[in-house]
């Protein structure tokens, strides 16, 4: 079997973790899983597929990747669910979710051969979650991965997905502090960033440069970033508001916002519109529309910040925080969901719940260069050891042998 594309990982996470790796799929070879969710381009989930998908093939798992689609009023009822399983008191219609119901079946349909022929189906947070009602005759174990803080949801809606995937004979949450209880067993695995993907591959000073002069961006002046989707759990807003308070003593500093959408986000377009009537005409503020594809520009963007913010109220996990760790960049967070496990106070960064807090932590590390670059350096290593795609991939395969195996609580591997 070729290793050639897992091989070129070992630069950066050890010889040790893949050998491990291959060893561990030995038996699995051969499986089919399939994953799907609800976009191939933009928001982390599907940054994480796209190489996820890849390494499982090199390592001998036939794996595909399917994505559900619908009409508008199908996204508008599936960005409800996300905000009800983050805890909005939200409303949704009879009308929705009949729309829900009917693009869930549609979409079973079309994949029926597939489905029906897998060993193993992940699916993806709420929007294809339904399929799993319009498949008979499962000799699959479906999986409901739910990459959304659930800790706290909105009853009401939460009850009703609860129904759905009870179907399922596993559900995986990033985090112990996001789980509900279900009627079948659930795993914790984290997210992980892809180290040879465009967006955290090294880059040469020239595609720093480029950034700089494409964006008119000084290059001799301290920048803030903030990388996200234009999205009001993100708290672009509050970005801005902790910039125009650290500006009042560091009259030098330059603000970033970088972002785009997805498309299902129908919300995107009016959060962007509040954050440029924030940002108003100052000129060193700069906010960003990028497509979803534009990775070496935010890789370069992240490589050129002195400072990144990651500053929401609610987070899944927050895949930014570890790429800009990645680069030897201290984090400035919001004290919020998995960005806790990824930022440790004075050694990864600094946890926030205001813009006031941020604006301290920013002018302390702005004050500090010293110390800015050792919580840097401390930064990339934490990642190192614990949010590459290859821990990410032995979690997974460790859950196939789980749920393959009814759970059973010793497997023995020969």
């Amino acid at each position: 079997m070729n290793h050639k594309i897992l091989e070129q990982y070992s630069e950066h996470a050890g010889p040790d973790v893949i050998e491990h790796l291959k060893q561990l799929v030995e038996p699995l070879i051969g499986l089919k899983v399939v994953h799907v969710n609800s976009t191939k381009l933009g928001g982390g989930v599907a940054e994480i597929l796209d190489k996820m998908v890849i390494l499982m093939r090199e390592l001998g798992i036939d794996t595909s990747w399917e994505v559900i689609s619908g009409e508008a009023e199908f996204y508008t009822c599936t960005k409800n669910f996300h905000n009800a399983i983050q805890g909005n008191r939200v409303n949704v219609s009879d009308s929705q979710l009949e729309v829900y119901e009917k693009t869930n079946a549609e979409t079973a349909e079309r994949l029926r051969d597939k489905l029906q022929e897998a060993d193993i189906v992940f699916i993806h947070d709420p929007q294809p979650a339904a399929m799993i009602k319009y498949i008979d005759s499962r000799k699959a174990k479906w999986i409901w991965r739910c990459h959304i803080d659930a800790s706290k949801p909105f009853r009401p809606v939460w009850k009703h997905l609860k129904n759905i995937i009870s179907y399922y004979d596993a559900s995986v949450f990033s985090l112990a502090s996001f789980a509900q209880r279900m009627p079948h067993p659930v795993y914790l695995i984290a997210p992980s960033i892809d180290p040879l993907h465009r967006k955290n591959m090294d880059l040469n000073q020239t595609d720093i440069d480029e950034v700089y002069s494409r964006f008119e961006i000084d290059p001799e002046r301290p920048i803030m970033l903030q990388v996200s989707r234009y999205d009001r759990f993100k708290d672009p807003v509050g970005v801005i508001l902790a910039y125009r308070l650290a500006k009042k003593m560091l009259p030098h500093i330059q603000l970033v916002l970088a972002g785009g959408g997805a498309s299902d986000d129908p919300e995107g377009e009016i959060i962007l519109n509040e954050v440029r009537m924030a940002a108003g005409d100052d000129p060193d503020i700069k906010v960003l529309l990028l497509p979803g594809d534009a990775h070496l520009t935010i890789n370069a963007l992240q490589r050129a910040a002195d400072i990144v913010l990651q500053k929401s109220i609610r987070e899944g996990f927050g895949l930014t925080v570890a790429e800009a760790m990645w680069k030897n960049k201290p984090v400035i967070g919001g004290d919020t969901g998995g960005i806790r496990i990824q930022v440790v106070n004075h050694h990864t960064g600094f946890l926030v719940n205001t813009p006031e807090g941020a604006a301290l932590r920013i002018r302390y590390l702005l004050s500090n260069p010293d110390i800015l670059n050792n919580i840097g350096k401390t930064a990339k290593e934490f990642v190192r050891e614990n949010f590459l795609n290859t821990r990410h991939l032995r979690e997974y395969f460790t859950l196939f042998y789980a749920v393959l195996h009814n759970n059973i609580e010793r497997i023995e591997l020969s």
